[in-house]
C-alpha cells in the first residue's frame, strides 16, 4: 500500500474509499462500533520508562547498487539477516544513481508497489534485491506478484510489513500485505517467504485468490505492523478496522491476531484479539470498538523487544514526530508515547512508518530508527541515558 495514502487516511480519520456496508441493520452497526460496556481499552497503561535521551540525525537511506524513491522499509530477518520490505518504489530516471546528486530528467522512470532490500551494518545504506535488467541502472522487481487470473494488474498495491521469520533452519519467513486496487483497500493476506541462492523470494500467496481475510468484514491483519516475538513462538499482527466502518474515530482504532511461527500458513491456527475481557479466540474478531481494539490512532510502525527496559516498543509517527510507546506483553496495554524527534516534512509532504533497526545494538542501549519522509527514507539514532 502507499504509504502516502496511509499518511493521508490516519489524519483526516476518514477512508477516501469507503466501501459498501455488509447487510447489518443500522441498530447492529451502531452497536458494532461501541463496547456494549462502555470499555476503552486503548487508553493509554502503565508507565513508559523510556526517561532521558539523546537524538542524532544520521542522513538518508541509500542504495548500493540501484536508485529510486521509495517508502515504508519495515525491517525483518530470517536466519539472522535482516530485510527491508518497502512500499511504492518509484524508479529514477535511466543513468542516475543518486537523485540528490544528479539531475533525474522528469524525476521518474517507472515504478513497482512493493520492493525488498537486504540490510547493511549501516542504516544509511541497504542493497537493492531482484533487479532487473535497466542499463546502466538497474531498478528494482515487484517482491509481491500480483495475478493476472485473479483480476489483479501492475496498478494493485501490496503494501507489505516485516518479515517474519517462520522456520529457521529452511529458511522460511512470511510477509503480510494489503492488497489495494487504486486504494481500494480489497483485502488483507501473507505470503510465504524463501531464500533462494540468498535472496528473499516470494514463492506462494496465500488462498483461492491470494489473500485470506476479506476487508469489507474483519479487520485488514497485517497492514499496521507485524511481528516475529523474540520471547515466544508467536508472531503477532495488528490492523485497521474493515472497510464498512467510515466514521472517526472508529476508523484509528487498530486490531490485532497471532499465530505460532511454525503454523504461519494454516489460517485456522490463528488467534484474535477480543479485547482484555475476552482475550484471545479462535473466531474471528467480530465486535470491533474500544473494547476488542489494542491501540487507538497509531500509524504504521514495528514493534521491538528492548533488552536495555526489558520491554516491548511500539515505534510510530504521530504526524512528523518519531514516538515510542511500551508495553510489557505485545498484547499490551501500550504506555503513553515518548515522543524523541521532529522531523522538517520535504515540501510540504507526509512523514509517516516508523521502522527500527535492533539488530544494530541487541543491548538496546541506543534504538536506530527509519521513517520515510515524502518518499525519502531518513534515519536517526535514539541513544537512552
Amino acid at each position: 500500500m502507499s504509504g502516502f495514502k496511509k499518511m493521508l487516511h490516519s489524519l483526516t480519520g476518514k477512508n477516501s474509499n469507503p466501501q459498501p456496508q455488509p447487510q447489518d441493520s443500522p441498530k447492529d452497526k451502531k452497536r458494532s462500533l461501541h463496547s456494549p460496556n462502555g470499555i476503552d481499552n486503548t487508553q493509554p497503561e502503565g508507565e513508559n520508562p523510556i526517561g532521558n535521551f539523546t537524538t542524532e540525525y544520521l542522513g538518508e537511506q541509500k542504495s548500493s547498487n540501484s536508485a529510486s524513491r521509495r517508502d515504508l522499509g519495515f525491517a525483518g530477518h530470517i536466519q539472522g539477516k535482516w530485510y527491508a520490505v518497502y512500499g511504492d518504489t518509484l524508479w529514477c530516471s535511466p543513468g542516475v544513481t543518486d537523485p540528490d546528486q544528479e539531475p533525474d530528467p522528469g524525476g521518474f522512470h517507472g515504478m513497482v508497489r512493493n520492493a525488498v532490500s537486504a540490510l547493511t551494518d549501516d542504516p544509511l545504506v541497504v542493497h537493492d534485491l531482484h533487479l532487473n535488467d535497466d542499463e546502466p541502472v538497474p531498478h528494482q522487481k515487484q517482491f509481491t506478484p500480483f495475478r493476472e487470473e485473479w483480476g489483479e494488474t501492475n496498478q494493485f498495491g501490496f503494501g507489505g510489513t516485516s518479515i517474519c521469520e517462520v522456520d529457521y533452519e529452511k529458511a522460511v519467513g512470511a510477509v503480510y500485505f494489503l492488497v489495494n486496487d487504486h486504494e481500494n483497500y480489497r483485502s488483507a493476506g501473507i505470503a510465504r517467504v524463501e531464500v533462494i541462492e540468498g535472496v528473499p523470494t516470494i514463492t506462494q500467496r496465500l488462498g483461492d485468490r491470494g489473500w485470506w481475510w476479506d476487508c469489507s468484514k474483519v479487520a485488514k491483519y497485517g497492514d499496521i505492523a507485524a511481528y516475529r516475538d523474540v520471547n515466544s513462538e508467536y508472531i503477532y499482527i495488528w490492523g485497521h478496522p474493515p472497510n464498512w466502518i467510515t466514521e472517526w474515530p472508529h476508523t484509528e482504532y487498530i486490531y490485532q491476531a497471532r499465530v505460532k511461527a511454525a503454523d504461519a500458513f494454516n489460517l485456522d491456527a490463528y488467534e484474535y484479539w477480543w479485547g482484555r475481557e475476552k482475550g484471545w479466540r479462535w473466531e474471528v474478531l467480530a465486535e470491533h470498538n474500544s473494547e476488542t481494539a489494542v491501540m487507538w490512532g497509531a500509524g504504521q510502525g514495528q514493534v521491538v523487544y528492548s533488552e536495555y527496559f526489558k520491554c516491548y516498543i511500539y515505534v510510530h509517527l504521530n504526524g512528523p514526530k518519531v514516538a515510542l510507546r511500551t508495553a510489557p506483553k505485545p498484547e499490551g496495554p501500550w504506555s503513553q508515547d515518548k515522543e524523541v524527534y521532529e522531523a522538517t516534512p520535504i515540501d510540504g509532504g507526509f512523514v509517516y512508518a516508523g521502522v527500527a533497526y535492533p539488530h544494530l545494538d541487541e543491548t538496546g542501549k541506543t534504538l536506530t530508527i527509519a521513517y520515510t519522509n515524502n518518499n525519502h527514507t531518513q534515519v536517526i539514532r535514539v541513544t537512552f541515558e
